[in-house]
């Protein structure tokens, strides 16, 4: 169906798009939606349609389950040896790279992400999914206890069907982070994309098929929130869940999960602030923010939109940023001179633009003005970066905008900074940026944020966990450690009380105080007429 300029794309994404209408994978099948409604996919760089995509129904939901509750019990994903699930991983992870250009070229277009950051997602994906099957094999699966007069041990198990909701704003690199440790761990996932963003997702369930993943250890099913999404995250079928999005969806996602009594992760959303001291090198610092708040159009969750700065550089910090961003090149997200493409629809420009709005109508000062931008022979959804300063209490400095606006404060030392930056409901992600590392680690600390940075801002190694507090998210993290595995416990009586017949009535019961004996040292309690 596409309509995109096709001397542009490469064969596969051709072939991948014309096979629209887009189905669901379901248990090693294209499954098309059972009542046959569809969707259409944009281009949000042109707004021109790029596939028409099966929306699935609740009961097509109950089939993806059932597809992942028999693999989990009947395919030997679940039970096959750590090395030979890793295997087949690995295999997936080196398919993967090898179809990055068709999967860049399919997330760009999808996602309106400039081209080359579309390649790093992609690689991202490839490096988590190889960073957590090398640790599966690494994991104790079984840890003895050490407990008097008896054997115990722990044993580790995956759990089985889980779940996944993923947003538009990074779909493979989110399906890595999400799905890698899940996997490597033997259980099965159904994932739900974001209605904007199928098209990378399903195209990876039919390279995990080819390189021999059992049929329904991994299902894609394309859909809108309300039906498919509220479906999946209510679902009983479900082992445990994970929901990246908004703190409104959130608190829906997690209200099913809890009727379920099922584990949900939720990673929301963010207001991070970037506390800028006077000792740094002002240049350099303006640059980096400058690229952090335009990377994808900032709609980045754990972005710095609050920049807080000390107030003996405030001025030129301003005037170097806003000459920074005031240069940015916005353009088509294919085109290689762009370095700031489209936002992801239209209900997202709007977004933007109402609060920039709003932030004025409130007091606001406009440092750069942003507002719509126009593109040359593109329709999309296309907005400028945007400065604003002036109150922490502004609707702008508060909540979550999603796309390239800042909001500057100056502050006085760095009891303020600290009270200022955590002046938010929100806990995802702040910076320090100073050539004073103690003062840096000092500061960092003092946050109340899942993650710190120094000196730098979207840094995501693998092994350092990825996690949100408060309005930002619950449930624990991800990027480091092995999916947290359903712990079995084991315990019997011990050789010594096994020997003996009438033992186990002699085992002392740990919750039982035992009786107290007279104490003659120096310790003991003195009677009422003594002294010290």
């Amino acid at each position: 169906m596409s309509t995109v300029h096709q001397t542009d794309l490469l064969p596969e994404v051709k072939e991948f798009l014309s096979s629209s209408p887009l189905t669901a994978f379901i248990g090693g099948s294209e499954v098309p939606s059972s009542n046959g409604e569809t969707f259409t996919t944009r281009d949000p760089g042109s707004t021109e349609p790029l596939a028409e995509v099966h929306a699935m129904q609740p009961e097509d939901v109950d089939r993806a389950v059932q597809a992942a509750a028999d693999a989990f019990a009947h395919s030997g994903w679940a039970t096959m040896q750590p090395q030979d699930r890793a295997a087949l991983l690995h295999r997936l992870a080196d398919t993967i790279e090898a179809h990055k250009p068709i999967l860049a070229q399919l997330e760009a277009l999808d996602a309106g992400k400039i081209h080359w950051q579309a390649e790093a997602d992609v690689q991202n994906l490839v490096d988590t999914l190889r960073y957590f099957t090398d640790l599966s094999q690494h994991v104790q699966y079984r840890t003895t206890l050490a407990v008097p007069r008896h054997e115990a041990w722990v044993r580790r198990h995956p759990w089985g069907p889980c779940g996944f909701i993923f947003p538009w704003n990074f779909p493979l690199l989110l399906l890595g982070w999400g799905i890698s440790p899940a996997l490597a761990a033997g259980n099965t996932v159904v994932v739900k994309p974001a209605e904007d963003t199928p098209l990378s997702s399903l195209y990876v369930a039919r390279l995990a098929q080819q390189v021999g993943i059992p049929d329904g250890v991994i299902n894609v099913i394309p859909g809108l929130g309300d039906p498919t999404g509220a479906a999946l995250a209510s679902h009983p079928g479900l082992k445990r869940m994970s929901f990246t999005g908004s703190p409104e969806v959130g608190r829906l996602v997690g209200e099913a999960c809890g009727r379920n009594l099922t584990p949900v992760k939720l990673e929301l959303g963010g207001k991070g602030a970037a506390v800028v001291f006077g000792d740094v090198d002002l240049d350099e610092t303006a640059e980096k923010l400058a690229q952090a708040i335009t990377f994808h159009t900032g709609q980045v969750c754990c972005d710095a939109t609050r920049w807080l700065i000390d107030r003996s550089i405030y001025d030129k910090f301003v005037e170097a940023v806003k000459d920074r961003l005031g240069k940015v090149a916005v353009g088509y997200q294919m085109d290689p001179n762009s370095q700031m493409g489209p936002v992801v629809n239209d209900k997202q420009r709007q977004r933007v633009l109402g609060y920039l709005e709003r932030g004025q109508q409130e007091g606001a000062q406009v440092v750069l003005q942003g507002g719509p931008a126009e593109v040359p022979g593109r329709d999309g959804f296309y907005v400028k970066p945007a400065l604003l300063a002036g109150s922490l209490d502004n609707v702008a400095a508060r909540e979550e905008i999603f796309g390239p606006v800042a909001y500057l404060a100056p502050f006085a030392d760095e009891q303020e900074a600290v009270a200022m930056a955590n002046n938010t409901d929100y806990g995802l992600a702040n910076s320090v940026w100073t050539t004073d590392l103690a003062r840096a680690a000092r500061v960092a600390e003092s946050m109340v944020a899942g993650n710190s940075w120094i000196n730098a801002h979207n840094i995501f190694p693998h092994g350092v966990p990825y996690a949100g507090v408060n309005r930002s998210g619950m449930g624990g993290g991800v990027l480091s450690g092995p999916s947290p595995p359903r712990e079995g416990r084991v315990s019997m009586p011990g050789p010594w009380v096994r020997r003996n017949a009438s033992a186990s009535a002699r085992v002392p019961n740990p919750l039982k105080r035992a009786p107290r004996q007279p104490c003659t040292c120096a310790c003991a309690p003195r009677g009422p007429n003594q002294s010290v």
